[in-house]
């Protein structure tokens, strides 16, 4: 049996990498004992080197499936770039791909095959695997197996089938998106017996997390590049129209910015693409059709011109900056039609209440995100379970916001839920604080309480703005199996009889533009972003990807071209040293690089 040891050799022959990252060497000793293993870790962990080192250790073939084409063909040009035997079953072969692939399953030779869910959806496909034999099937993104997922896919619901007509396969599953109710679904439908759970965590500490609310989304949008000047990024639109708008007016300011949504030509979406992975500086619009597939390490900046989904879905987009561990930007923002919108489209779904109610309450954890007093990374860990210290990177934690004592306005409205039978939701406790004789408020007598018109003070937007935040600091709980009634928990009953004070933010009751972005820790790194070699070295690397037509990250990360930049290798043996520089790479790619560190000087 392999130790690991071998998987170690492996590791820095092939990748070039010195070590494990923290998490994976227990998947990895897991999967070498036989164990059928659920990995949840975070985005940039190294998820797929967890199947891949068992896989060329070990006899046999790799099953791996893969949830979007794009991804396949970018992990397959990985690894055969290290000199890996692998190949992908999709649409997008050419006849010498399919008839290489063929040939290694044939022969034997091939170690990795990445195949998509609709592809094992089709009878010949599983029954030529199992003649063949497979040794691990490899389920990635396997939040898509569960209803209660954020992205769930009939196709990969079925892959508990798919497993057992392979002869009960060691299968493992990996996803960096899945809380207890999500990892319980997925072990049940994929797994005969329990699997070994590995939960590494989902702190992403080199990503700075900011959220603003939208006052002119645009002109907010480009003041945060105007941080990244010259940087690879994404920033996310909520319709077809904005990602092409935004793109225009990007341009215009001398960004070079391409839309991308499912709209769009089939050529002109995968020029687009093309464009983003292969080149440096580009900013891509897109709607969220764009980054399932997309596995760039060197995304510096990931921006929402408006809310979210869920914090689900907010973890997965901005999980594509920084994969390649180094310093990455974050922005989104948020306002209240973007909550009423959302509302609304979970109101008029077709999904069954039970779903809908879910969908409800991660709404609310999104909102109470959004409007967060505290460390913002302390509130996202606290969603998926998790506790940490104050961050002291994310907007928050930098000062980036305005605190008031709000316990005398909490107090107002705990007394209006409380005085009014905790029956009811935010526009009719609204109504009370402000004095309006709604015809409900009449109905139910309320306009004689004690706390009717106490609240005049304030307008509605802030009266608003107040019962979000007091329900994010955990002082009222919202009934989403009713109609959205408010009740008081057990913080919100000490601060309405006095024994516990509240602080809350001003700066989301009446948002304007602050100096924060000026304020805000610039996350290139110090130094190399200017450095003439490193320049060179990526003006190389472009032109190299164009020719072999794979992603800029294909030939070298941003890490690799840093390292490599500020050892200044002059020989083979020097190079090989630097990370990510594995045997094949050195072979294919040494003397190009060697050359142009000597020409820099």
């Amino acid at each position: 049996m392999p130790t690991i040891d071998d998987t170690l050799r492996v590791l820095r022959d092939v990748f070039g990498y010195p070590g494990f990252r923290p998490g994976q060497e227990d998947v990895v000793s897991a999967v070498l004992c036989g164990e059928d293993v659920l990995a949840v870790m975070p985005t940039g962990a190294g998820k797929s080197l967890c199947y891949q080192l068992p896989a060329l250790v070990r006899d046999g073939l790799t099953v791996v499936v893969s949830p979007l084409i794009a991804l396949m063909r970018d992990q397959v040009s990985a690894l055969r770039t290290n000199g890996v035997e692998a190949g992908a079953l999709n649409s997008s072969n050419t006849l010498e791909e399919a008839d290489r692939v063929r040939a290694g399953l044939r022969e034997g030779t091939l170690k990795l095959l990445y195949v998509s869910p609709e592809r094992l959806g089709v009878e010949a496909v599983v029954e030529g695997l199992a003649r063949r034999g497979v040794s691990l099937l490899a389920i990635d993104e396997a939040h898509c197996v569960s209803q209660w997922g954020h992205d769930f896919r009939p196709d990969y619901a079925r892959l508990g089938d798919v497993r057992r007509r392979l002869g009960d396969v060691q299968t493992m599953a990996l996803t960096a998106t899945a809380d207890a109710a999500t990892r319980d679904d997925i072990a049940q439908r994929l797994f005969p017996t329990a699997p070994t759970i590995f939960v590494h965590g989902f702190d992403r500490p080199n990503l700075r997390l900011a959220m603003s609310p939208k006052t002119d989304g645009p002109r907010q949008i480009a003041a945060f590049l105007g941080k990244h000047r010259d940087e690879s990024g994404i920033v996310y639109c909520a319709t077809r129209n904005t990602t092409e708008t935004l793109a225009a007016k990007l341009v215009d300011l001398g960004y070079r910015a391409l839309p991308y949504h499912a709209g769009l030509e089939q050529a002109v979406r995968q020029a687009n693409q093309d464009t983003f992975l292969q080149e440096d500086g580009v900013v891509m619009c897109a709607t969220v059709a764009f980054g399932m597939g997309i596995d760039k390490p060197d995304v510096r900046f990931v921006a929402h011109a408006a809310m979210p989904k869920t914090i689900e879905s907010y973890y997965q987009e901005i999980g594509r900056a920084g994969r390649d561990g180094a310093p990455a930007d974050t922005l989104t923002l948020y306002g209240l039609d973007d909550m009423r919108l959302r509302r609304q489209q979970i109101l008029e779904s077709q999904a069954p209440e039970e779903v809908k109610r879910v969908e409800y309450r991660r709404l609310d954890a999104l909102v109470s995100l959004c409007e967060a007093p505290r460390c913002r990374r302390q509130t996202l860990l606290a969603y998926f379970g998790e506790t940490t210290e104050p961050c002291g990177h994310c907007d928050l934690c930098e000062g980036g916001v305005t605190l008031f004592d709000a316990t005398r306005e909490a107090q107002m409205i705990l007394s209006a839920i409380a005085r009014t039978g905790e029956r009811f939701g935010s526009e009719h406790i609204v109504s009370v604080l402000l004095g309006d004789t709604t015809e409900q408020v009449r109905r139910f007598g309320h306009d004689t309480l004690k706390t009717f018109g106490v609240g005049t003070g304030r307008p509605k937007t802030e009266w608003r703005a107040l019962i979000r935040q007091i329900y994010a600091a955990g002082l009222i709980a919202n009934d989403l199996t009713g109609y959205g009634s408010w009740s008081i928990t057990e913080r919100g009953d000490a601060v309405l009889r006095g024994r516990e004070t509240v602080t809350l933010r001003a700066d989301v009751l009446a948002p304007k533009e602050t100096k924060k972005a000026k304020r805000a820790q610039t996350l290139q790194d110090s130094g190399m972003a200017s450095d003439p070699l490193l320049k060179a070295l990526k003006a190389l690397r472009t032109r190299l990807a164009k020719e072999e037509n794979v992603p800029a990250y294909v030939i070298f990360t941003d890490r690799t071209m840093i390292d490599i930049a500020e050892r200044r290798p002059d020989t083979t043996s020097a190079l090989n040293a630097c990370h990510g520089v594995g045997a094949a790479k050195l072979a294919r790619y040494g003397e190009e690089i060697l050359a142009t560190v000597r020409g820099a000087g």
